[in-house]
């Protein structure tokens, strides 16, 4: 017997599917073209460290995760709140004041904002507290620079030095050109609680999710050369006739499975480099932004500070992310030695010591959330009877967004199926 559903793409958003299908007593295949799940969520270990395919955070707050998830298990790590952020010559802590009230006080005086500045942020978060999730959709579609000059009076010295590279490197663009929809429910899950990482890396939340799935119900290695309402043929000739097929890959690939029917938004790249150090150049878990505008490092995490578990004993793992490509080409002078340089003036000669782990080149991290882009806030995930789709280019480009559109996907389908949701 063919499976009711099959469900291409094991990324958050099918596997999401797969498991209000489940739920529901639907049968599914879950097909994955790549050797593993979780789609751009995975965790590799190299020599003992735990290397995420890029900088990744999660945010606890967000509502899809926190009901599917299960928080304890992956036993989250918080970032400290707050951020380092380097102007000149030194670094300046901006702290939660309800973390750190002295410090937080001191924070107000520094020079990556006016004090009036903070008192915006204060403001911001104090509205925001106010419009539920599920609302934020309804606020007007603006660019989030335009948000923050234009409507919220921040002013340029503080946009420059913290909003375009703390949000820039969350956005993966550093004109601001993304929705202000989204950046205020960035801002708001941010706002509820520190960013965190699982004890054993980002790859872990895939993993719980298809744990929980039937034996046999996930094939790896299986790449799908073309599919239509009931019929799925894979690269290697098999067809499979379910009643329902749910394209749950990345935009990109969406938009060619079913013939340009899913349409491909554009997408925002990034690089991460990891280095290997003996001492953790920062000493706490907490995000060093750049706020000089000044080289192709944009945040320097050490993410050992944040989970001993990523790195082995008597060892750093030093994550530095840089929006884009960074600005040098891979044909020409390494990205990691640019980098090298430019931590030499923020840490000194330590770095020299540092070992060069990976370097995770991503150029379709984020699909494009610009103005328009998420108009409507949730796009549909049915595009026709028996053929239904899904991923963070449905909702806003998030994990939550991810998980959110495959039970959205997952409940249209049964819908068509009269299938009984529960």
């Amino acid at each position: 017997m063919p499976p009711d559903v099959v469900i291409v793409g094991a990324g958050l958003a099918g596997l999401a599917c797969a498991r209000r299908l489940m739920q529901c007593g639907v049968t599914f295949a879950l097909l994955e073209a790549a050797d593993g799940v979780g789609g751009r969520v995975r965790t590799d270990v190299v020599d003992g460290f735990r290397l995420d395919r890029g900088f990744q955070l999660f945010l606890p707050a967000y509502p899809e995760a926190a009901r599917v998830l299960d928080y304890a298990a992956l036993d989250l790590r918080p970032f400290v709140p707050g951020a380092l952020v380097r102007v000149g010559r030194r670094f300046h802590r901006v702290a939660d004041p309800r973390v750190e009230p002295l410090t937080g006080l001191r924070s107000a005086f520094n020079p990556v904002g006016t004090f009036r500045d903070k008192l915006r942020l204060a403001n911001l978060k104090f509205a925001l507290d106010r419009v539920p999730v599920d609302r934020l959709g309804d606020t007007a579609d603006v660019s989030t620079l335009d948000e923050l000059r234009g409507n919220r009076g921040f002013t340029d010295a503080f946009v420059q030095r913290l909003a375009v590279p703390f949000f820039g490197g969350v956005f993966l663009e550093k004109d601001l050109a993304t929705s202000a929809r989204f950046f205020r429910f960035v801002f708001k899950m941010f706002a509820a609680g520190a960013g965190a990482v699982p004890r054993l890396g980002m790859g872990k939340i895939p993993d719980q999710l298809a744990a929980n799935l039937p034996a046999g119900s996930v094939r790896l290695n299986a790449a799908v050369a073309s599919l239509q309402p009931g019929r799925v043929t894979l690269a290697g000739g098999e067809t499979l006739t379910p009643r329902a097929v749910v394209v749950a890959t990345d935009a990109t690939v969406a938009a060619r499975l079913t013939g340009g029917a899913v349409v491909d938004p554009g997408w925002h790249g990034t690089v991460t480099v990891y280095f290997a150090a003996d001492k953790s150049p920062i000493g706490e878990g907490i995000l060093a932004v750049n706020g000089t505008g000044v080289g192709p490092v944009n945040t320097v995490a050490v993410l050992s500070d944040v989970s001993a578990d990523y790195a082995p004993p008597g060892a750093a793992l030093v994550s530095v992310s840089v929006v884009g490509d960074g600005g040098v080409s891979p044909g020409y002078a390494p990205l990691e030695h640019t980098v090298r340089r430019q931590l030499d003036d923020w840490y000194g000669p330590c770095v020299d010591d540092w070992r060069h782990l990976r370097t995770d080149r991503i150029p379709l991290a984020l699909p494009d959330q610009s103005v328009g882009k998420l108009s409507p806030w949730q796009r549909p995930v049915r595009l026709e009877r028996g053929l239904y789709v899904c991923g963070d280019h449905r909702d806003n480009a998030s994990i939550d967004g991810a998980l959110t559109s495959g039970f959205r996907a997952a409940q249209a389908a049964m819908g068509d199926l009269s299938a009984k949701a529960i």
